[in-house]
């Protein structure tokens, strides 16, 4: 790379941030196109972010560009689920094997914000705000846009392309026209709002800060993770319409009486629900899958405008980071031939990034409907038993997923095989202590290879 290489990347967010610093530290000069204002400049509209849980993944593309410990001082470790039933009682199922294994809460501005400034602060890096995409000449490469401003359009030129441009990506939406090009989006019949607990006297948490709380009421849930400011951030995902959605909850009195009767704990802590609740917006979620991420070497789709993914997995943000991971790891290996870079980066993400999509509607399931289940309990418990007599084999897929860096698809199929050994164990049993632990020895050495060589296999 004798001259600097340039690189237009469009969309300032968490992907587009990161991937700004991670292609400066490699010497590009970046040049990033945001449509929305300055988020450190104007106040940030409240109401439509689902607070995010960093793990090993987005962990480890952080401190693959030295940003890690910057970022450490705004994360709150959650060592596992704080179950909340419609009775009152809690139950704490742990995510991990020991409490090293935690996710972490971290606010989505909080970390945008800061990704923001340190992208700034890398040599060669400008960042463009209310600069709308417009559109793409996916033959030259040439990005048009309108300064939402004053209205002025025009274009902007470089080396390569890259939309992290979000689930509405326009980048992807020209991509559309190219033959070949396929995209599906299949939006959940849930939508989703943000509410409120806040910090209780004295500015202390008022559930426990170190647990991811949920209510799961089978058919719609609410979920509550901590913040720095000793606040939770609460997300209720309910059915856009029917009985029990949204469009039935239509009046303050409504919203107290389901609230009263599903969330009785919570009710207490939540001194303005309703003013929030109207106050603030429904949000919809939806499944966003492409083929292919790039046109040649002009152009590729990195992110949420890849593969936007549903919530349930706390993945979204951690897939995104190991795009740019990956995408690095491509460059490392070819260079500036843009071509070879994306068709290998497109190689090793999109089996991923679909596996993961298909998990995370998976866990959706098992966040709404099995996690107060008895059998469902013990399978969790045996799981994390097999993974201390055969670490090597047996590491259960929530595990994998967000405790290590096996790739998704690896974690989905291993999954699978790890699911019928849990079954088959469990079938007759409702203690840990009473598993068979010879049998269960045979099926894990007959079913699962070791881990660290699936990979290479699959």
């Amino acid at each position: 790379m004798n001259e600097q290489p340039h690189i237009i990347l469009v969309g300032a967010g968490l992907a587009g941030s990161l991937l700004a610093i991670s292609l400066a530290k490699k010497g590009f000069r970046v040049d990033v196109y945001e449509r929305r204002p300055d988020m450190r400049a104007v106040e940030i509209s409240a109401g439509r972010s689902i607070n995010l849980a960093l793990s090993v993944r987005g962990i480890h593309a952080l401190k693959d560009v030295g940003l890690f410990d910057d970022i450490a001082p705004k994360l709150l470790p959650m060592r596992g689920r704080m179950i909340h039933a419609v009775t009152g009682e809690r139950v704490f199922s742990q995510y991990g094997k020991d409490a090293t294994e935690v996710i972490n809460s971290v606010s989505r501005a909080d970390l945008n914000m800061r990704l923001l400034d340190l992208a700034e602060s890398q040599s060669g890096v400008r960042i463009h705000f209310q600069q709308r995409c417009t559109g793409i000449d996916l033959a030259s490469g040439a990005v048009r846009l309108r300064d939402e401003t004053d209205g002025r359009e025009y274009t902007a030129t470089a080396d390569t392309v890259i939309g992290t441009d979000g689930s509405a990506s326009a980048i992807r939406a020209e991509m559309q026209n190219l033959d070949g090009f396929t995209v599906t989006e299949d939006i959940l019949e849930h939508g989703y709002k943000e509410l409120v607990i806040p910090a209780g006297p004295g500015g202390k948490f008022l559930l426990e800060s170190d647990a991811l709380h949920i209510w799961p009421r089978h058919a719609f849930m609410m979920i509550a993770l901590p913040n720095i400011d000793k606040t939770f951030t609460c997300t209720l995902f309910l059915a856009h319409e029917g009985e029990q959605s949204f469009a039935s909850l239509d009046t303050p009195a409504r919203v107290r009486d389901f609230f009263a009767a599903q969330f009785p704990d919570a009710v207490p802590l939540m001194p303005t629900l309703e003013e929030t609740f109207f106050a603030n917006p429904t949000g919809s979620l939806a499944t966003v899958r492409c083929r292919p991420w790039h046109a040649g070497g002009t152009v590729a789709l990195l992110g949420d405008a890849s593969h936007a993914i549903v919530p349930f997995f706390g993945q979204g943000m951690n897939c995104a980071f190991e795009d740019c991971t990956v995408l690095s790891e491509c460059i490392n290996r070819h260079g500036t031939d843009w071509d070879k870079v994306y068709r290998a980066y497109d190689e090793l993400r999109k089996p991923n990034a679909d596996a993961i999509a298909d998990l995370a509607l998976e866990n959706f399931i098992e966040m709404r409907d099995r996690v107060t289940d008895a059998h469902f309990l013990l399978t969790k418990a045996v799981g994390l038993a097999l993974e201390q007599r055969f670490p090597d084999r047996f590491v259960p897929k929530y595990s994998m997923v967000s405790f290590h860096r096996v790739p998704y698809a690896v974690a989905q199929r291993r999954g699978r095989i790890q699911d019928d050994i849990l079954d088959h164990l469990c079938a007759n049993i409702s203690r840990v202590e009473d598993v068979d632990w010879q049998h269960a020895g045979v099926l894990v050495r007959e079913m699962l290879i070791p881990l660290a060589d699936y990979a290479a296999v699959y």
